[in-house]
């Protein structure tokens, strides 16, 4: 493995739990941020939609964070996900933090302070290979929607609003 020393915290957290859980691909460090989907794509030459992009709810009931992953090119439906979930509130900055340990913008799949609630979005599976947060806005990692599931252990759910025509 690379020295991840001068690498930000919740980057070498990531990159030491995908070789953890033999994943095949190392963490990669972009030489630009990628805080939004289409910036991801843009940085990595892929479609919008192949970006696995994390979105994180406060449930209500307890407080716990909800992590719904999905494609880049789709926005999370908040009553589908209340619908499995139970009732959402707003997450702000500072909660996404705490309770996974990753600044909005490099929320990972994996390796969170505290396990969220996982939904992954169907509309993944579009796409052979997927990119996901690795802990930083700098930081990616490459996967399957397949491979996804099975590092998080989440269920596929359908989550997201009707693409419009």
């Amino acid at each position: 493995m690379n020295d991840l020393s001068d690498r930000p915290e919740g980057f070498q957290r990531v990159a030491r739990a995908l070789i953890d859980r033999g994943h095949p691909h190392a963490a990669c460090w972009l030489e630009v941020p990628a805080r939004t989907s289409q910036e991801a794509a843009d940085a990595l030459g892929v479609s919008v939609g192949q970006i696995a992009k994390s979105v994180i709810f406060r449930r209500k009931a307890d407080d716990a964070a909800v992590l719904v992953i999905t494609s880049g090119d789709r926005r999370v439906d908040e009553r589908r996900v209340a619908a499995i979930t139970g009732p959402l509130g707003r997450a702000d900055a500072d909660f996404v933090k705490d309770r996974t340990g990753f600044s909005i913008g490099g929320v990972s799949p994996l390796a969170h302070r505290q396990s969220p609630v996982t939904l992954i979005d169907r509309e993944l599976f579009r796409f052979d290979r997927i990119w996901a947060a690795a802990g930083h806005p700098n930081g990616v990692f490459p996967l399957s929607p397949q491979q996804l599931v099975e590092l998080t252990g989440a269920p596929v759910a359908d989550v997201v609003q009707e693409p419009r025509p």
